[in-house]
């Protein structure tokens, strides 16, 4: 671990998972803490490696697309549509699927509580 780092604790996953709305087990926070200290650890490691030969790479399109006669995003231009709006259904037939509607919006359960 780097020197300048302090290690997760159990209190630092409590208060993420809190963020999160997760329940998590005792055995799950343990595993927490555990694999979070880890891929952290990993980090540090890779940030200790010399890149400054390594020329940056921001765009892989020149790299990876399909049409190499093309540059940058028109390389992938096979994988491009035109945004077309269409028919939709007619407000009541969807809500006449809906399993709860008040007429004009589906009702759905509460699933935030705080």
């Amino acid at each position: 671990m780097s020197d300048n780092r302090q290690p997760i604790t159990e209190k630092d996953v409590l208060y993420v998972a809190e963020l999160a709305n997760l329940e998590l087990t005792d055995e799950e926070r343990a595993r927490m803490v555990k694999d979070l200290n880890s891929i952290l650890d990993y980090v540090d490691r890779l940030n200790e490696l010399d890149t400054s030969n390594v020329e940056p790479m921001a765009q892989t399109s020149d790299r990876y697309g399909i049409d190499e006669s093309k540059a940058g995003t028109a390389r992938f231009a096979y994988a491009m549509r035109e945004d077309k709006t269409g028919p939709s259904l007619p407000r009541e037939v969807v809500m006449e699927n809906a399993p709860e509607t008040d007429g004009a919006f589906f009702k759905v359960p509460k699933v935030i509580e705080k």
